[in-house]
């Protein structure tokens, strides 16, 4: 279900006088905060343009493509307190043209905006203010604090393992799942499954257990806030049909994705007792020569376990074969398991290619699993995969 209401009438004369002065710097900022919301491609005109609102000392920005909205907000001088909406691409790219220094924004009759910057004087096509979708507040009740830091990391390495697959509704997205004492996250396509826990973090205002599913898009989004703000604390809050993410001055809601996501504690091996220890960059550096060899649709590459080596082999008819070797303690029974070549680097990336990993086995039809090699670290990461036939 979409995340705004249907239309509401506006007064006619809301923002029939807007009139604000605003630094070119400043506004840059927060247009490109909120950019990649905006629909390129729409059947539904009004969702191309930014709804501008100025009242007070702010300038309001908003952006939606009805399923997510980013509202944020720049300091300005108003002159005249109005809103009106203007096509966010052509503003965007001109403001960015323009010199730094001030900036009138000007609304005329029939929605056109006047822009004026030194001697630049710019008159844009706008629309009505009444047709713009109702973005849902903020809610005031129920707020949780997340880190901002934390919420990054189990982004990070979650994100990649979400599921492409439209049709797979639930697992379009990752689990945020909220404890007294823990943050964790949890991903899954079918074909693996990336699980980040941060243990020891109070979270205030949670009592019991807390789980939340995210869109992919949203998480997108996030990324990109978290990556710009030097904030500690990220302030999440939802409703029945929304959730909500307040980064500093600017505010991240997006529908929740319903239906129920798989009981991702089953899937966990609890007897791969076959285990190798290697450092990251080195299992990263070897898969990525030999998968160059690998079937090109599979990606499949094949690890080999015996007498203190993981031997790492792939084949394919069109371009040859390829073998790699790290040097590993192990004396257990030799083992041959095969992954997708592309799993195993993208796991490795989210952790930046550092420290050492354990990889863990049963058996050769059994689900691997790989996990930093640190007790001592501040996340717990798991990272489950099916294996394949080769």
């Amino acid at each position: 279900m979409p995340i705004v209401e249907t239309e509401v009438e506006k007064p006619a004369t809301q923002g029939a006088a807007m009139e604000i002065t605003v630094s070119r710097q400043e506004l840059v900022k927060e247009l490109t905060a909120t950019q990649s919301v905006v629909e390129r491609k729409t059947t539904i005109p009004i969702l191309s343009n930014f709804l501008i609102e100025a009242e007070g000392d702010r300038l309001n920005i908003t952006a939606t493509d009805l399923d997510q909205a980013i509202r944020t907000s720049a300091a300005v001088k108003v002159k005249k307190p109005g809103s009106c909406t203007i096509p966010a691409r052509k503003l965007y790219d001109y403001i960015k043209l323009l010199p730094d220094g001030d900036i009138s924004i000007k609304l005329l009759e029939n929605h056109w905006v006047q822009i004026r910057s030194g001697r630049s004087n710019t008159k844009m096509v706008g629309m009505a203010r009444a047709n713009y979708p109702q973005v849902p507040e903020f809610p005031a009740v129920s707020v949780t604090s997340i880190p901002a830091v934390a919420l990054k990391t189990l982004i990070a390495r979650t994100i990649f393992a979400i599921s492409n697959e439209e049709s797979r509704y639930t697992l379009n997205g990752a689990l945020l799942v909220l404890k007294a004492e823990s943050i964790a996250m949890v991903a899954t396509d079918g074909h693996r499954l990336s699980f980040v826990e941060k243990p020891g973090e109070a979270m205030e205002g949670i009592s019991g257990e807390k789980r939340v599913l995210i869109p992919r898009k949203a998480l997108q989004e996030l990324q990109g806030l978290l990556s710009n703000t030097d904030v500690e604390k990220v302030e999440f809050a939802d409703d029945e049909h929304t959730l909500f993410f307040k980064v500093g001055h600017r505010t991240l809601s997006t529908r929740r994705l319903s239906g129920q996501f798989p009981n991702y504690e089953a899937v966990m091996p609890r007897d791969n007792t076959k285990f190798a220890v290697v450092r990251s960059s080195e299992l990263s550096s070897a898969i990525q020569r030999v998968a160059q060899f690998a079937d090109e649709r599979s990606g499949a590459v094949r690890l080999r376990l015996e007498g203190n080596e993981l031997k790492i082999s792939s084949q394919s008819t069109e371009s040859g074969e390829s073998e790699d070797t790290i040097d590993t303690p192990y004396s257990g029974d030799p083992i041959v398991v095969g992954f997708n070549s592309t799993y195993i680097i993208d796991f490795l990336k989210a952790l930046g290619n550092e420290g050492e990993v354990r990889l863990e086995f049963k058996d050769s039809q059994s689900a691997g699993q790989m996990r930093p090699e640190d007790p001592d670290a501040e996340y717990r990461s798991r990272y489950v995969l099916m294996p394949m036939r080769i």
